[in-house]
């Protein structure tokens, strides 16, 4: 079974070539709405969601869904995990339901730092390199 429902290598770059390309359009297509009178920052911050959705289910296409979920749950990961994961939903919690722009912008934002906590994490050092980097630059 796994065999016959396994992507080969060329598949899988392409679909993760394609979700991450969705992403960016997402996240692109979000800031261009932010402009929108009213309800722009609203859809800057779903179209932003989206984005960001996309691009992290872009690398399950690479390593597979279940290797994914078991490499964002790692000691290492989860506390970037579980913020990333908390802003994704509080941002659109914030834009359909609560209807507060303010607060989706500050979860966007969040989600912006958590994601790229997240994404430092597969670098090996790079946690490291970026916190003596801000501790230098604080001192």
């Amino acid at each position: 079974v796994i065999d016959a429902t396994s992507l080969s290598w060329g598949t899988r770059v392409k679909g993760f070539v394609a979700c991450f390309a969705i992403g960016c359009l997402c996240s692109v297509l979000g800031s261009c709405l932010l402009w929108i009178p009213k309800k722009g920052l609203i859809l800057f911050a779903v179209f932003y969601t989206l984005g960001n959705i996309a691009s992290i289910g872009s690398t399950a296409f690479l390593m597979g869904p279940m290797r994914q979920l078991k490499k964002m749950f790692e000691y290492t990961r989860l506390i970037a995990t579980v913020v990333m994961l908390l802003c994704l939903i509080l941002t659109l919690c914030s834009a359909f339901w609560w209807h507060n722009a303010g607060l989706a912008l500050l979860f966007c934002i969040l989600q912006f730092f958590a994601l790229a906590w997240y994404s430092i994490s597969f670098i090996p050092f790079a946690r490291d390199a970026v916190k003596k980097c801000f501790s230098v630059c604080l001192t």
